[in-house]
């Protein structure tokens, strides 16, 4: 059985440990999950009134679908984003979705 590759001490690899060396990485790490459990609460708030109201979906089962078919679709467009990503780069991929929502703004 082969031996797992020996990894670099953290110190030799240029990573510092510990929150006040990388506030600023914490901070955005904060902001992200604030915005990302805000749209989950938004999700399970809004989209039955959004199904019941535009869509005329009355059944609990019906609306349940609907926001099945939502977690779905936001499911498969992360993991398009996420190939993607690996191919193009992050940054590139969040530029063009950023472009490409800002006429529905």
């Amino acid at each position: 059985m082969p031996s797992p590759p020996s990894a670099l001490p953290l110190q030799s690899a240029g990573v510092t440990l510990g929150l006040r060396e990388n506030w600023e990485q914490f901070s955005l790490l904060v902001i992200v999950n604030a915005f990302v459990g805000s749209m989950v609460g938004m999700e399970r708030v809004v989209l039955p009134l959004l199904a019941q109201n535009e869509f005329g979906l009355v059944s609990r089962a019906a609306i349940l679908s609907f926001i099945v078919s939502f977690g779905l679709t936001k499911a498969m467009a992360n993991l398009f984003a996420g190939r993607m990503s690996d191919r193009i780069g992050r940054k590139r991929v969040l530029v063009f979705g950023w472009l490409f929502a800002l006429p529905m703004m």
